[in-house]
């Protein structure tokens, strides 16, 4: 993850939680909220962190998930992630899409990106 990218700043501004420190730290708090994360690819051919480079996606089983937990919701982040979820996944529940927190992404103010990341509280 670039350590300029937002989505643990928005999703513990969501929770009301501080920023957790390490990969464990992150595991907790999402325990603790009943969120799951996972990518919605599980490989592919990309040049730097460039979404339209990506090639040779292969989709993650999202099955795993989705048939053994309770989820009352997907959300995914940014329109890349929005259309691959859309274009793999067509069969599976329809996906909240929110604004990538990447630095690259300056079309929304970090105002206006919590704004949409607090739909996600309405889901714990």
């Amino acid at each position: 993850m670039h350590p300029q990218n937002r989505f643990w700043k928005m999703l513990c501004a969501v929770l009301d939680e501080n920023i957790p420190e390490d990969v464990n730290g992150r595991r907790v708090l999402c325990l603790k909220h009943g969120i799951a994360l996972w990518d919605v690819l599980e490989s592919c051919d990309i040049t730097g962190a460039e979404d339209s480079s990506i090639k040779n996606a292969k989709p993650n089983d999202l099955r795993l998930i989705l048939d053994s937990c309770p989820i009352k919701a997907v959300f995914t982040t940014g329109k890349k992630a929005h259309a691959l979820y859309s274009k793999y996944f067509p069969h599976l529940p329809e996906d909240i899409c929110l604004p990538s927190t990447s630095p690259a992404n300056r079309t929304i103010t970090e105002t206006e990106m919590l704004e949409e990341y607090r739909k996600i509280a309405q889901y714990l």
